[in-house]
């Protein structure tokens, strides 16, 4: 896995030796930078379920301000780490813990909002509604959600609309605002 474009392009980041962690594959990754690339430059995100950090260190490398990692796994926030110390990205903040305490405890609002739980597991709604209860989504912002392609997200989650949906393999992106 390697970062794909900006200041940090060409890097490789660590992978956990095992499957634990389901990293974005670079097809993916570079879709979804391309839907968001009008929105990454000095904006705040938030990458939930951030497993090796791949997609906040994207963020990143393009010109974002400013993310925030979290993740709920030792050993995903070990990489993390890891991965932002080989990159040298400014602008990063690690947080571990479930997801409910960290969307709770998180004092800013943000642009962009990645959300990639682990598939089969029922965060999706979860995250939707905390967003949306602690206000966490800056106006204008977007919610970038990583999912299978067999689930359908509703048009309408817990008061935002999703404005785009795109599939690639056995993934779907939906983007909500």
């Amino acid at each position: 896995m390697r970062v794909i474009a900006g200041e940090y392009k060409g890097r490789k980041l660590q992978t956990p030796a095992d499957y634990t962690v389901r990293p974005t594959t670079d097809k993916v990754k570079e879709a979804m930078f391309s839907i968001l690339a009008d929105r990454i430059w000095a904006s705040k995100v938030l990458d939930l379920f951030s497993g090796t950090g791949s997609l906040g260190i994207e963020a990143l490398s393009r010109g974002a301000k400013s993310c925030v990692f979290a993740d709920n796994s030792r050993e995903s926030i070990r990489l993390i780490k890891e991965n932002i110390e080989h990159c040298r990205a400014e602008g990063a903040v690690v947080k571990a813990g479930d997801f409910k305490k960290v969307l709770m405890n998180l004092n800013e609002k943000f642009d962009i909002i990645i959300l990639d739980p682990p598939y089969d597991k029922g965060y999706m709604a979860s995250c939707f509604e905390l967003i949306r209860e602690y206000e966490l989504l800056e106006e204008g912002g977007v919610i970038i959600a990583e999912h299978r392609k067999q689930e359908d997200l509703p048009e309408d989650f817990c008061g935002f609309s999703k404005i785009k949906e795109r599939k690639y393999g056995i993934v779907k992106l939906s983007i909500y605002c």
